[in-house]
């Protein structure tokens, strides 16, 4: 009954941990494991949580008190965990994404302005192309794409070009990872040099705002269906010889488990997401529908 009534809340009541055990800190893992006689272990989180899922299964020959199943549930905001095509918080994440740019671009239509918007990722651009799509952001950059310097110089051809046309209001969404050295604050910068005085450039931030607030109806339904199937897995797992160490996550429009156990070579060698994104196709279409270019008819 300790956690009656937590539909409503957010993943943070359960409290966090990214403590990675290190190489001796295995056998102190393993003995408490043997204490208490651990038959199985679900893990809700994100990167991290499949990472030890990985390294614990990785560790069972050595130990053999950690030969037990393991199931991961994927929940983060930055949805760039391999094995699902939705992750539990990203919708809630979108939700408030769109709700605060929609604020800002009542602001902004008033007085002749561009907003630079910066959104969570970390590696995976997901966020903000879909926020991007349903604020009607006429530029995003991800870091799937990264950003070159002739990006730029088409990007504040095309600002000014809107402006010196009626534009009133400019709207670019950045994933906080897109590039290194184009960070947010160099856009604001270039966009106000090369303004020829047209508009104003402000900066938004939107931060930690992005992991709070109640989560979405689709979350909250999804949270329960996937934990559900996975504790009745890991019940299952737990009366046989195996030990696997898998994920769970929907897949077209199935719940499905994904094995760990080769977790390195699901995701990007040098990027925290997985090398299969569905939701890259939308690109395309999200240029499309920001290209404002006039069209000649015949």
């Amino acid at each position: 009954m300790s956690v009656h009534g937590w539909v409503n809340r957010g993943g943070a009541e359960l409290g966090t941990s990214r403590d990675f055990p290190v190489q001796d800190e295995f056998k102190r893992v393993s003995d408490q494991f043997a204490r208490y006689a651990i038959d199985g272990l679900l893990i809700i989180g994100g990167w991290s949580g499949y990472q030890l899922a990985y390294d614990l299964h990785s560790m069972q020959k050595e130990y053999p008190s950690l030969r037990r199943p393991i199931v991961c549930v994927p929940a983060t905001i930055n949805h760039d965990l391999p094995g699902t095509e939705v992750t539990i918080g990203a919708d809630t994440a979108l939700n408030s994404i769109v709700y605060d740019v929609d604020k800002v671009k009542d602001s902004a239509v008033a007085s002749r302005r561009c907003y630079v918007i910066e959104v969570m990722g970390h590696d995976c651009g997901y966020l903000a192309l879909m926020g991007g799509m349903a604020t009607g952001a006429e530029r995003v950059y991800l870091p799937e794409e990264g950003i070159t310097l002739d990006d730029l110089r088409s990007d504040v051809v095309r600002l000014v070009d809107g402006f010196e046309h009626g534009k009133r209001l400019g709207l670019i969404v950045r994933s906080e990872y897109a590039d290194p050295y184009y960070t947010t604050d160099f856009l604001v910068r270039l966009f106000e040099k090369e303004s020829q005085d047209l508009f104003d450039v402000r900066r938004c931030v939107l931060g930690h705002t992005q992991q709070g607030g109640r989560p979405s109806p689709f979350d909250r339904i999804q949270a329960t269906r996937l934990t559900a199937r996975a504790l009745s897995y890991l019940i299952e797992q737990s009366y046989s010889d195996l030990a696997p160490a898998v994920c769970i996550g929907r897949q077209a429009g199935q719940i499905q488990f994904t094995s760990l156990a080769y977790f390195p070579d699901l995701g990007e060698p040098h990027a925290q997401r997985p090398r299969e994104q569905k939701w890259l196709e939308l690109r395309q279409v999200a240029k499309a529908v920001a290209d404002n270019s006039p069209v000649n008819e015949k």
